[in-house]
């Protein structure tokens, strides 16, 4: 079977953020406006749509008292928000808001629905898995947890659904602390019926099949390929793709969704270094009718875990991504005089590779 082609790819910053934010993950509303999460300020931010641009800036939706992960659209702007202090005490919850006619600069008023218990430590990425249900993976437990919503999500329950060798983090690697962690990035493909994951500590690209009528795992993790780095990605099943972010790498890559084809991983964005791609977290399609395989948009944190070897830490960004293929793509608007962006306060922990 002859290699897919690789895709030119064109990169836009649409939102500027303080240089030395750690912008963790990304939910694309109906609208077209972006939901980003800032973990060490423990903010929820909101850049405005219909389609993103540097001539609005983001806005503050929400501060939280914990260190804020995931972002799951759960029900029609019912976004459930995973909150966890990882390095700390472990404390974690799951937040509910509701954005139902919200506006960017309207108040948010969150609502803790359910408190994990003492097995919590990192809860990390997460997706939607079948109506009412996400799964959340944690990343320095190396497992998998599965949360059953009730109708309107207004209370839960959870449970492990899955752990597993190639999700456990490296707690004695070398690195500087604080620890490497396990599984990052999860995602369901339902067309597949598989669960994917990165495994960033084992440096793995996985699969797990599922019963489609029970949704519990219909048998052991599978490999998929190698990876260094991963971190959250975004899937196209109908080209048979995963969109990684390599947070620490700083690069974008394909990665086939079917084992045994290893050898087509492709770096699409980053190599060479781009100075203005550093510290990739999180991958998202659009909501347009054409956006899924097509266009994106990725979340960086401007080399705050990783700095380049100038030591230049630049600006977070929200960047939207377009896959051209057969196009030479359009040419970035990084020369473009940029906004001041808004005032960082100081973290109060050291950046983490999450």
């Amino acid at each position: 079977m002859p290699t897919t082609p690789v895709p030119s790819v064109a990169l836009t910053p649409v939102g500027y953020f303080p240089e030395g934010y750690f912008l963790e993950n990304l939910a694309v509303r109906a609208d077209g406006s972006v939901l980003v999460s800032s973990l060490l300020t423990k903010e929820l931010w909101c850049v405005p749509g219909p389609e993103p641009s540097l001539e609005v800036a983001p806005v503050l939706a929400h501060t939280f008292e914990h260190n804020v992960w995931s972002i799951v659209e759960v029900e029609p702007e019912i976004f459930i928000i995973s909150l966890s202090d990882a390095y700390t005490t472990h404390e974690s919850h799951l937040a509910r808001i509701d954005l139902t006619g919200w506006a960017p600069g309207d108040p948010v008023w969150p609502e803790i629905i359910y408190t994990f218990d003492y097995r919590v430590q990192m809860l990390n990425g997460a997706c939607l898995f079948a109506p009412g249900v996400m799964l959340i993976a944690d990343a320095l437990a190396g497992l998998i947890w599965r949360v059953d919503l009730e109708p309107g999500a207004h209370s839960t329950r959870a449970r492990i659904w899955m752990q597993h060798s190639t999700m456990a983090p490296d707690l004695d690697n070398g690195m500087p602390p604080p620890p490497q962690p396990g599984i990052n990035g999860i995602h369901y493909g339902p067309k597949t019926g598989y669960v994917y994951y990165t495994g960033l500590a084992q440096m793995v690209f996985m699969r797990i099949p599922v019963d489609a009528e029970t949704l519990e795992p219909a048998g052991s993790p599978e490999f998929v390929a190698p990876i260094t780095d991963g971190d959250d990605f975004c899937i196209d099943e109908v080209a048979g793709f995963a969109y990684v972010a390599r947070h620490r790498a700083n690069t974008l890559d394909r990665v086939p969704l079917e084992p045994g084809h290893s050898g087509e991983v492709r770096h699409l964005a980053g190599d060479p270094l781009n100075e203005e791609l550093l510290g990739l977290c999180s991958v998202a399609w659009g909501r347009g009718p054409t956006d899924t395989g097509r266009a994106g948009y990725i979340t960086i944190d401007g080399g705050r875990t990783a700095p380049p070897p100038d030591g230049n830490i630049h600006n977070a960004a929200l960047v939207r991504v377009e896959l051209l293929a057969g196009r030479k793509p359009r040419t970035p608007a990084w020369e473009k005089v940029r906004p001041h962006p808004p005032a960082a306060p100081q973290p109060e922990s050291d950046p983490i590779n999450a």
